[in-house]
């Protein structure tokens, strides 16, 4: 028979199916694929290709590998980061998945599914990089600088697997492709192991990629400086920083900058631009036979009611606790950083869209209206959002949509997947930007006392949002919102700069950091994780759950615990598979059973 030149993403996907880590972590390569190809470099940058494919998430919610549905593993951490940070409510409806109620309470145990599922996916791409790294360490022959590059881009990503489940879980077993007995304890911190392969990666990438969606030398240098900050190992972060902010590029050569403006970040006519450090690709409409290949994490995140224009299904609704963090000074045009709750964003919650309802007309930040959709404000151009009609239940989510992970009206057709029963899209997913790099550095500085340092990369993020060309504006007709948009704001927006020297103290510039990468990154899923990492959990989300629930009613009797709620449960399924002699070898989290 003749030897097949390529691979599949259907074979790719066949190295790595089974139901538990104990099935799908020992898989001879051998085993899926001929081995003559495989010891190629063709064949390694298809087992690599294949370690790419993981990013998505979606193999955490197959089906056939005992998963639920894509969303339960998305990369962009929704409900982990999103919507246990206090960025947003589950949304939809009381029971409709239901398992995300009480994780959004801080009362899920182990046996809830969702936790299974981001546990196998992080894992499966844990799989596909050791098989790739075995193959490219058994390829015949190879020039040094491909097998580096294979390798280094191997590594990347396996780190970036591992710290996502670090993050999650703490204390996760480490698997590579040197362990023979994949059943490992989870008794070891990993971080040293996440230094080492973002190092290597930084270390051996190339400046540039052929393709723009692989890890370069400077997104591995962004993430071994976010690993640090992790570690709290700020002198060690600040050169690694100070050298990706001054010479870094993007994997297709452009140097990293903001992009003009804030709603580039979350539009297909602009995935991997300049502000893309690291992003997970996605693309609509690829094959209607095979595999979408869209954003599907977040195909449950669309507005959704008596009129909404999409087919499903009114999930993670943007918190009115969120919202109120875009008030500003009418005098300064800075936050309210200590009492913004004090300062409300007017809702129309109980005011139905058939009755009239007058917008907020105190100032905004202007990044507010890219991140909620509200009532009255044009969402994108799918016309203005008319409130309770795209709502499901407003008692229970809260008035508010989503609308980073939403496509346009007019490229529906384009960058709409709507191969399913819920849309996906061809928006990429931003592990890392730009912005989120500069504020990074911030706090870093921030913490070894160079607070002018601080305040200038703050001010970079905030001056972006200065700019009246990048704010909302209203529609030239509201009855044809496609017909495009005049110059005129479609809200009172006034933001500023902080005026030089205002960041005083440590104290008070790592409040203002702390509240700039909010509002900056809302919606992101990065919030639940920032606010472990600095220690506030249990006060900023038990304040949170107090004030929304005066509001919404999905909160009620919900309670953060310190020392227990900072990770989540390691999977009762995955301590039961760990089973040797009778005696786990997986340990459970502090506080579950």
């Amino acid at each position: 028979m003749k030897a097949k030149r390529y691979i599949s993403a259907a074979l790719l996907s066949a190295l790595a199916l089974g139901a538990c880590k104990k099935s799908y972590l020992d898989k001879p390569i051998t085993g899926a694929l001929l081995p003559q190809y495989l010891q190629t470099e063709a064949g390694a940058n298809q087992l690599l290709v294949g370690a790419y494919a993981a990013l998505d998430g979606q193999q955490g919610g197959d089906a056939a590998i005992g998963g639920g549905g894509s969303w339960e593993a998305s990369p962009d951490n929704w409900i982990y980061g999103g919507v246990l940070g206090a960025d947003a409510h589950k949304g939809s409806i009381a029971g409709d998945q239901q398992q995300i109620e009480p994780m959004a309470k801080y009362n899920a145990d182990a046996s809830n599914g969702f936790f299974n599922s981001k546990w196998k996916a992080d894992y499966e791409g844990i799989s596909r990089v050791n098989n790739t790294i075995k193959a490219t360490n058994a390829i015949p022959s190879i020039t040094d600088a491909a097998k580096a590059n294979i390798l280094a881009q191997a590594r990347f990503l396996r780190a970036h697997y591992y710290f996502d489940l670090k993050k999650m879980f703490n204390m996760v077993p480490y698997i590579d492709e040197t362990t023979v007995d994949i059943n490992q304890p989870n008794n070891t911190d990993i971080w040293p192991k996440i230094e080492a392969d973002f190092k290597y990666a930084y270390d051996n990438l190339p400046n540039t990629q052929p393709e723009v969606g692989r890890a370069n030398k400077w997104a591995a240098g962004a993430y071994l400086a976010k690993t640090y900050l992790y570690e709290h190992k700020y002198t060690d972060a600040k050169p690694v920083f100070d050298a990706v902010i001054t010479q870094g590029v993007t994997a297709g050569g452009q140097k990293y900058a903001l992009n003009a403006h804030f709603n580039d970040n979350f539009r297909t006519a602009t995935n991997n631009s300049a502000e893309s450090v690291f992003a997970v690709q996605a693309a609509a409409n690829t094959d209607p036979n095979g595999p979408s290949n869209a954003n599907n994490g977040d195909m449950l995140n669309f507005p959704y009611g008596n009129s909404s224009p999409f087919s499903c299904c009114g999930f993670y609704q943007p918190s009115i606790d969120l919202a109120n963090h875009f008030r500003t000074n009418p005098a300064t045009g800075l936050p309210y950083l200590d009492d913004y709750n004090s300062h409300p964003i007017k809702t129309d919650i109980g005011i139905p869209s058939s009755a009239d309802f007058t917008l907020d007309d105190g100032t905004i930040d202007p990044r507010l209206d890219w991140t909620v959709g509200r009532r009255g404000i044009p969402y994108l151009d799918w016309g203005n959002h008319p409130g309770a009609d795209w709502i499901r239940d407003q008692k229970f989510g809260g008035p508010y949509s989503p609308i980073k992970n939403v496509y346009g009206q007019a490229e529906q057709n384009v960058n709409g997947d709507n191969t399913s029963w819920a849309p996906g899209s061809g928006i990429n997913y931003n592990l890392i930007r730009y912005a989120d790099v500069l504020l990074m550095a911030a706090e870093v500085e921030a913490q070894l006392g160079n607070l002018d340092k601080a305040e200038s990369y703050v001010n970079i993020v905030r001056n972006r949002a200065t700019d009246p060309t990048g704010f909302v504006h209203t529609y030239k007709d509201d009855s044809k919102p496609t017909s495009g948009f005049t110059t005129d704001p479609a809200a009172n927006y006034k933001v500023s700069p902080y005026p030089a020297g205002a960041f005083t103290s440590q104290a008070f510039a790592l409040k203002a950091i702390y509240f700039e990468r909010k509002i900056e990154l809302a919606m992101e899923g990065h919030r639940f994780f920032d606010l472990v990492r600095w220690g506030i959990a249990d006060t900023e989300l038990n304040a949170y759950i107090a004030y929304e629930s005066t509001l919404t009613n999905d909160l009620t009797g919900g309670k953060f615990i310190k020392g227990k709620n900072e990770y989540y449960p390691i999977p009762l399924s995955q301590i039961d598979l760990s089973s040797k002699g009778g005696t786990p070898q997986l340990k459970q989290n502090p506080g579950y059973h």
